[in-house]
């Protein structure tokens, strides 16, 4: 138990916080709630209130929802786009401290396809380094198996491919989804899984922006034990699986 009896300025900025925090929640427990009920009532539009329909489609409320939760969000359709889209993220950062000179990606063929199309960008692409060797990397990318509007959440099922490392050890992610595979929510996503008609993966890892830590004192930091950066490309284009058939 924490006594602030001795610290009275100390509870008062804490509960202020917590205040400040509760009420920033509420439009989204509002866009929950009403998703919710649009979901009881039926899948037709019409049925859902109309503070949600300005929320639908999926596509639309995934990247309100990932943007503010400090992702970023591009939209591509198909392979030359999100050639030029990866081409974009290398050269922005560039610009900054977490200028990417090595790239590990997942073992997906279509991943490696695209990555290859970069390679005159930087100095190394390698898939799936060990463990060991992932942290002298800059930029990680991977598909993503869902993803969920509700929360602007990855979900990464280590069954397809082998991504959990490289989606979490290099400072900067970069996911490709389809579009066609963004959920509303959680259990609409492991449903999607299923439906694949392999069993879903014990280890299925679900990425909601760049890694947040913090301390006891209510301080936040960004990418202490993850990512610093996520930028999900959207494909709206033929499946990426297609790729290398």
């Amino acid at each position: 138990m924490i006594s602030f009896d001795n610290n009275p300025e100390a509870r008062d900025a804490i509960l202020s916080s917590i205040r400040e925090h509760l009420a920033a929640s509420t439009r989204h427990d509002v866009v929950h709630n009403e998703i919710k009920a649009g979901h009881q009532t039926g899948p037709n539009p019409e049925n859902f209130p109309s503070a949600v329909i300005t929320s639908l489609p999926a596509l639309d409320l995934f990247i309100d929802s990932l943007e503010a939760a400090d992702g970023r969000c591009i939209v591509a359709n198909g392979e030359v786009q999100i050639v030029q889209a990866l081409k974009e993220i290398v050269s922005s950062l560039k610009e900054t401290p977490l200028e990417t000179r090595r790239i590990a990606i997942s073992d997906a063929p279509a991943v490696e396809h695209l990555a290859r199309q970069i390679a005159d960008q930087v100095e190394e692409i390698a898939v799936t380094p060990r463990a060991a060797e992932l942290f002298s990397y800059d930029l990680g990318i991977t598909a993503a198996q869902a993803a969920i509007a509700e929360t602007g959440t990855l979900v990464l099922d280590s069954k397809c491919e082998r991504h959990r490392l490289v989606s979490l050890l290099p400072p900067v992610h970069v996911a490709i989804v389809e579009a066609d595979r963004i959920c509303l929510t959680l259990s609409e996503a492991l449903l999607l899984l299923r439906s694949s008609g392999r069993d879903v993966s014990p280890t299925v890892t679900l990425v909601t922006g760049p890694s947040r830590t913090a301390d006891i004192e209510l301080t936040l930091a960004i990418g202490v034990h993850g990512p610093q950066k996520l930028f999900v490309i959207i494909n709206t284009g033929p499946a990426l699986e297609t790729l290398c058939k």
